[in-house]
């Protein structure tokens, strides 16, 4: 989601045709929840949100992926779930760089490929 007000990852595991959690065999279940538990710690030390929101959606997107969203008492939909609340704040070149840049380093990923604001980001 391109929206600034809120920090937010979403992991998506390398495999096509997923869409649910139980598509994937125990040990890449055990991997997602491994890289989902180095994401909130992240989120919570960059941040210090008061709440972190962690789930697999994918109403409109069927691929499985399992968003991340740091949540503050002050943001725009609190306390309610953040999508139709209004309209997104996209990110301006500079602040999706920043954000990017942060996030990365702090995760040591060491592959990325960037298309237009969508991240795979690939943890190691």
């Amino acid at each position: 989601l391109n929206d600034s007000r809120y920090p937010w990852i979403i992991l998506v595991p390398q495999q096509p045709n997923l869409c649910e959690l139980i598509d994937l065999e125990r040990p890449q279940q055990l991997q997602l929840l491994d890289e989902s538990n180095q994401v909130q710690q992240v989120l919570l030390e960059l941040y210090s949100p008061e709440k972190l929101n962690v789930g697999a959606l994918g109403n409109l997107v069927p691929q499985l992926h399992l968003h991340h969203i740091a949540r503050f008492a002050d943001d725009p939909a609190w306390p309610a779930p953040v999508w139709g609340h209004s309209p997104a704040t996209p990110y301006d070149d500079d602040q999706l760089e920043h954000r990017s840049r942060e996030l990365i380093e702090a995760l040591s990923i060491t592959e990325v490929s960037i298309d237009e604001a969508v991240y795979l980001l690939t943890l190691h």
